[in-house]
């Protein structure tokens, strides 16, 4: 089963505790929430709700991949399944299909176990071959520490390469801005 819209919300709600001046900036998600669609459904437009991984290793950088679809380089995330019960498994799940990283050897980053580091709204360009319309991605981002060596193994229909980035160099502005705050 899909996150439910009541742990959306609630999950919404606690980081909006922590970044109180970024609620404007969330009004199409609370919009999502409002409707009947599914927000999590890659079919509910005109926006719907992703799940990304910011993984961190020991040497504080920030692991990225470059997506054959776009040809950007991001961090491991993409849409909700319904075998996902929470935001944060879908990170976990597609940290896993895209880069052979388990959740086994993944921890939450400490002060984020239950929050995400990140809710970032951004436009995704009308994909006519697939009948989507242009539509917005409320882009949840989940904070995890490396816990455990583990070789990236990526999915080749998916993902071009991957980098290891230092917080500085992060491709996300807001993700940079949130890890040079982390001690």
């Amino acid at each position: 089963m899909a996150p439910a819209v009541d742990h959306i919300r609630s999950v919404t709600e606690e980081y909006l505790a922590r970044h109180p001046g970024e609620r404007d900036s969330l009004t199409v998600l609370f919009a999502a929430l409002a409707a009947s669609d599914d927000p999590t459904s890659r079919k509910t437009y005109p926006a719907h709700v992703t799940c990304s991984a910011i993984l961190i290793d020991g040497h504080r950088r920030v692991l990225h991949i470059v997506h054959k679809a776009s040809g950007k380089t991001l961090a491991p995330g993409g849409h909700n399944e319904p075998d996902d019960r929470q935001l944060r498994d879908a990170a976990l799940r597609e940290l896993h299909e895209e880069t052979g990283i388990p959740p086994s050897a993944v921890v939450p980053l400490s002060g984020y176990e239950d929050i995400p580091l990140d809710i970032d709204v951004h436009a995704i360009d009308a994909n006519p071959s697939r009948d989507e319309p242009a539509h917005q991605h409320v882009d949840f981002r989940w904070a995890f520490r490396l816990d455990a060596e583990h070789a990236v193994t990526l999915q080749e229909e998916e993902v071009d390469g991957y980098e290891w980035r230092p917080f500085t160099s992060a491709a996300s502005p807001t993700v940079r801005a949130k890890l040079a705050l982390l001690t």
